[in-house]
C-alpha cells in the first residue's frame, strides 16, 4: 500500500505546476475541502431526497430500461445544488488547466451510499469503444461530500494505470483485493474532491470485520476534452444535455459544455 499524496487547493486559487504533474504522472489528484460547506450541505439535502424520494431509482430504471421507463422525471441536475455543482467555477478552473479550456459534460451520478453497500470490483470508466489508445482526456470528478474516514468505504486508485490501454474490467477478476503499488484514500474531509483520469484503474472497499459505518454522501460528474465523440452512457443522453442548455448552467461561459455533437449515438450494453 502506497500513502497517497494530498495537495490543497486555496479556495479561489488555479491548480499549482505540481498539482499538474501530479495529474499528468500519477492518474489522480485529491482536493481536500474543495467545496463549500454551504455548497456540499445543500448537495447533501438534495442527495436525501434524491434517493428517499426513489427518484435515484427511477433513473436507474429509465438508464437499464427505456423502452419500458422511458425519460426519467427528473435528473441530477435538474436539482439546483447538483445543476451548480455542474459548472462550479472552481471546478471548471481546474479541468481547463488539465485538459484545456474546450471539454464537455458527460454524466453526473449522485447517491447516498449505505454503510453496508458492497464493494465495487476494480475497473476504470474510460468511455471508448473498443478501447484503443489514450489521446484524449475523460475525467470524473468524485465529490465526497461528508469526506471519507474509518466509518466509509474507501477508494482504492491504482497510479499510472491511466496509460494503460485496456478494457474496463480487465482487472475485475480481482475483485477489491490488494494489488501491488494501489494507494488507498480513506481519510479526507468534508467537501472534497478527487480527480481522476477516467482511465485510471480504482475500486470501492467495503468496511472490513463487520464495522459499523455511516451513510456515504457522493456525486460524480464527469467530462470530456473535446475531439472525438465519446460514447454517452445514458440512453436520454440528448435530454439531458437539452435540459442543461434550458436551464443555463453553462452560465454563458461554457459554450461547449453541453453540446450534442460531441458524441456519437448511444448504444444499450450487452
Amino acid at each position: 500500500m502506497t500513502p497517497h499524496v494530498t495537495l490543497p487547493l486555496a479556495r479561489g486559487m488555479s491548480l499549482s505546476a505540481e498539482q499538474i504533474d501530479t495529474f499528468a504522472r500519477l492518474g489522480y489528484l485529491i482536493l481536500p475541502g474543495f467545496l463549500p460547506e454551504e455548497l456540499a450541505s445543500r448537495l447533501r439535502s438534495e442527495a436525501d431526497h434524491w434517493v428517499d424520494q426513489g427518484l435515484r431509482a427511477k433513473s436507474i430504471a429509465c438508464t437499464a430500461d427505456p423502452d419500458a421507463h422511458g425519460l426519467p422525471p427528473v435528473m441530477e441536475l435538474e436539482l439546483a445544488a447538483h445543476g451548480e455543482l455542474v459548472a462550479y467555477e472552481p471546478l471548471m478552473d481546474a479541468l481547463s488547466q488539465l485538459m484545456g479550456s474546450d471539454f464537455v459534460f458527460h454524466h453526473l451520478h449522485s447517491d447516498r451510499q449505505k454503510p453496508d453497500l458492497p464493494g465495487k470490483a476494480w475497473h476504470h470508466d474510460y468511455e471508448q469503444r473498443p478501447q484503443t489508445d489514450r489521446a484524449h482526456t475523460m475525467i470524473h470528478t468524485l465529490h465526497y461530500l461528508d469526506g471519507l474516514d474509518a466509518g466509509t468505504s474507501s477508494l482504492v486508485v491504482l497510479p499510472g494505470s491511466h496509460r494503460e490501454v485496456a478494457e474496463k474490467d480487465a482487472r475485475a477478476h480481482l475483485d477489491t483485493q490488494e494489488v501491488p503499488g494501489e494507494v488507498v484514500i480513506d481519510h479526507l474531509p468534508a467537501g472534497s474532491t478527487v480527480v481522476v483520469h477516467s482511465a485510471l484503474f480504482h475500486a470501492r472497499r467495503a468496511l472490513s470485520g463487520g464495522k459499523r459505518g455511516k451513510d456515504r454522501y457522493f456525486v460524480d460528474a464527469s467530462y470530456c476534452q473535446v475531439g472525438p465523440q465519446w460514447p454517452p452512457v445514458k440512453p436520454y443522453w440528448r435530454h439531458m444535455l437539452r435540459r442543461a442548455r434550458a436551464l443555463g448552467l453553462d452560465r454563458g461561459t461554457w459554450p461547449e459544455l453541453f453540446a450534442e455533437r460531441h458524441f456519437s449515438e448511444y448504444v444499450r450494453p450487452a
